[in-house]
């Protein structure tokens, strides 16, 4: 425990590095003299009239052989301040600074600053302790408690500087609660960068390497100073220590800001608001941080919010994310994720981002054991439903929807588009495959059109597919469609079940799914391997669904053609086949290769084997910095149309059961995609239509009149119109496309 010390006076001004940490031939000041730099004229000393004004002024300084200006300084504008070791103040003049409401007087006044450097025309007023910073030229700094800089700032990163233990350092234990796959966080990390290090934790030489490469990402001397970007508006906070913050940032009565970094620009400018604690974090461009939120080992990615008490602790949130009112400990969370009620939890997850925490969801806080070891890992689009309970360790396919319930055992949801529904009359987990497909078009249609209009980011690090039909979900579509065939197969022949093996069972699935759906609707299909329980899992409608994954390969896989290759088509005496090297993956084998498998990382898709490159690049040296990793991700976002559209052909080609598209291939493919995107557009007008219809939606209103003021007409819905457009585009498209075989 430290104790409160008596010090000499000369300690106020002379104490800040201790001399065994600067290198030879340095003084104190080294590294705060390349961080500023020196204006046009340069610094000079006070002249006798000057130090007079500001004695008379009621100013004292530890001496005024410190206290450096520019040639435009008005001793005038600076009263009642304390000035301890080298202070250097720019342009001093006679005017204000106004923002919003808050307008004052450029100058400094009832202030005690120590060593600081404050740039031209700030307004610098009742701050009662300022230490080892530099001030952006045109900032305000308005009734602020303490505001300072530790010569071992570190401003957030996870390093270490000279002379510290490794027990200092800052971890993020991200996944779970136990820190086995804690990472160390750095300004510029991304949840690509963080589910790289964290997943691969076995990976020995690569968490070494990473390791390493972060410590050399922040430079390991003490003595650099905070800082507080141009135009920056710091009002009625207690307590900033050792944060650096960006330019036109706006902080209001925050309680304590530790060891972060607060990116801020003049396009994307962040927002600190009121009694709110951040400590040892990094802070995105264009973040908004509002009443009474606490964070605690974070990043918040850019574009994204933190509102009305929420607690964000030991957690990585990526970009055009907003959590309010809730509690998230220790998570990996990828983009685009929304969770908004105060009695919501989520613990110890990775949740893959486009998704949303409904009030009452408790996800990964009902432990199974004495032991804090369960990790609970969600693919894009989860949504758990209202008051949802969820166990570690479970696993859920994307775009996954838990319906109400408490689910007593721990998941394995393997079944893309999914509905879950705890039946406790029947005592069963129900499963309805691509519900969202068959029941909520318009929810479905509307989501990667929602994610892009809502992605505000200027600077744009993470690379983010917003898609709901991409090669990470149409992987486990394809999955699926499998294991529907198998356990078709196996309720067929049920007295034959555990004779079977899943070759045959499949084949006699395919059969019966592609028949008569009356035999298959008569069956009980039973899920296997989805709930740690002997309760029976029932595949409900499975049929439909079979029918709606097939849909949605074709859908996929056409649209990515439609969309890339329009004007670069030609037909070959084999049939109609894409230009260039895209004809081998129209001729591509049916089997599952690790061509054919992605990962989702940090919301950028990557084919698993461009992923296993990237680690063993990392791992020979090839790539020696984050900066180099952040290029491969842009090289391999680069190529991802590309890859895309060839996993399109290679969906295609396995739904069709080819290996070579004809020309009465194209054809057949071509009429699906028509009849799917009739079907499409059709859907979003009716699932919305279904509220309209509801009388129980317009119970509150007297007359049909304000019913219309209040909800609308489903045809002026302006996304359902968009939808009817982009669907008669795309039949162009296809017409197009047919014309030319």
């Amino acid at each position: 425990m430290e104790r409160v010390t008596l010090l000499p006076p000369t300690a106020l001004s002379d104490g800040w590095i201790d001399p065994k940490y600067l290198p030879a031939g340095k003084d104190k000041y080294y590294i705060r003299n390349r961080q500023v730099t020196e204006p046009i004229g340069g610094w000079r000393h006070l002249r006798s009239e000057e130090i007079e004004r500001l004695v008379k002024n009621n100013n004292t300084a530890s001496s005024w052989d410190t206290l450096w200006v520019t040639e435009e300084f008005n001793p005038s504008m600076i009263k009642d301040n304390k000035f301890y070791g080298t202070v250097r103040i720019g342009r001093v003049s006679s005017g204000a600074l106004q923002y919003h409401d808050l307008r004052l007087p450029v100058g400094i006044t009832n202030s005690s600053i120590h060593s600081c450097d404050i740039g031209d025309d700030c307004a610098i007023h009742d701050v009662h302790y300022l230490s080892h910073y530099i001030i952006g030229a045109h900032s305000m700094l308005f009734n602020i408690q303490e505001m300072s800089t530790t010569d071992h700032a570190k401003f957030g990163n996870g390093i270490i500087k000279d002379g510290e233990p490794e027990a200092v350092r800052v971890r993020i234990e991200i996944m779970n609660e136990t820190g086995a796959r804690s990472v160390m966080p750095f300004d510029g990390m991304i949840p690509a960068d963080a589910y790289l290090w964290a997943k691969h934790v076995d990976d020995r030489q690569l968490q070494e390497r990473l390791a390493d490469i972060t410590q050399r990402t922040v430079d390991h001397h003490r003595g650099y100073y905070g800082e507080v970007g141009e135009r920056c508006v710091i009002k009625n906070s207690s307590i900033i220590k050792d944060v650096k913050i960006g330019t036109d940032c706006y902080i209001k009565g925050a309680s304590k800001l530790k060891n972060i970094t607060i990116n801020s620009s003049n396009e994307e400018p962040s927002q600190i608001g009121e009694n709110v604690i951040l400590v040892n974090g990094i802070v995105g461009y264009g973040c908004r941080i509002f009443y009474s939120c606490t964070a605690v080992k974070f990043i918040l990615g850019n574009n994204s919010n933190l509102k009305y008490g929420a607690r964000l602790i030991n957690s990585i949130m990526g970009d055009n994310s907003t959590i309010s009112c809730c509690e998230v400990l220790n998570n990996l969370i990828f983009p685009a994720h929304e969770q908004h009620h105060n009695n919501s939890f989520l613990i110890a997850s990775v949740i893959m981002g486009q998704s949303n925490m409904a009030a009452g969801a408790t996800i990964g806080s009902n432990h199974n054991s004495r032991t804090n070891d369960g990790e609970l890992v969600a693919g894009r689009g989860f949504w758990p439903g209202l008051c949802s309970s969820v166990k570690h360790s479970s696993r859920f396919a994307s775009f996954t929807l838990l319906a109400k319930g408490d689910y007593p055992a721990e998941m394995n949801i393997t079944l893309p588009f999914a509905l879950v529904s705890n039946n406790v009359s029947a005592d069963r987990l129900e499963v309805m495959p691509a519900y969202w497909w068959m029941y909520n078009m318009y929810a479905l249609a509307r989501n990667a059109w929602k994610y892009r209009t809502r992605d505000k980011r200027i600077t744009r690090v993470q690379n983010i597919e917003f898609d709901t039909f991409a090669p990470d979900t149409m992987e486990e579509v394809m999955r699926a469609r499998t294991l529907l065939e198998i356990w078709t197969g196996k309720a067929y022949e049920n007295s034959e079940c555990s004779m079977m093996n899943s070759e045959s069972a499949a084949h006699i699935g395919r059969r019966l799914l592609q028949g008569d759906r009356k035999v298959v609707d008569s069956l009980t299909i039973i899920g296997e391997g989805m709930e740690n329980s002997r309760r029976p899992v029932h595949i409900l409608k499975a049929y439909d669904a079979y029918h709606a994954y097939g849909d949605m390969l074709i859908h996929y896989a056409m649209s990515c053609i439609l969309k890339t290759t329009d004007n670069r088509l030609r037909t070959t005496d084999e049939g109609l086949h894409p230009d260039g090297n895209l004809l081998s993956v129209v001729r591509c084998p049916l089997s599952v290769d690790s061509e054919a498998r992605w990962v989702n990382l940090g919301g950028q898709l990557v084919k698993v084997s461009d992923l296993d490159t990237l680690r063993q690049d990392i791992c020979n040296g090839t790539l020696d910095s984050w900066e180099a990793i952040h290029h491969r991700y842009d090289e391999l976002w680069a190529r991802y149309p590309d890859d895309k559209q060839h996993h399109a052909l290679h969906c295609l080609c396995t739904v069709l059961g080819t290996d070579t598209m004809t020309g009465d291939l194209w054809l057949q493919a071509l009429a699906h995609e028509e009849r799917i995107q009739r079907r499409i557009s059709e859907q979003v007008y009716l699932s919305r239509k279904k509220d309209h219809d509801n009388p129980f939606r317009t119970a509150t209103c007297d007359t049909p009149e304000e019913a219309l003021a209040v909800f609308g007409k489903v045809e002026e819905n302006s996304f359902v119109n968009q939808v009817r457009e982009e669907t008669l585009a795309s039949i162009r498209k296809i017409e197009r496309m047919r014309d030319r075989l």
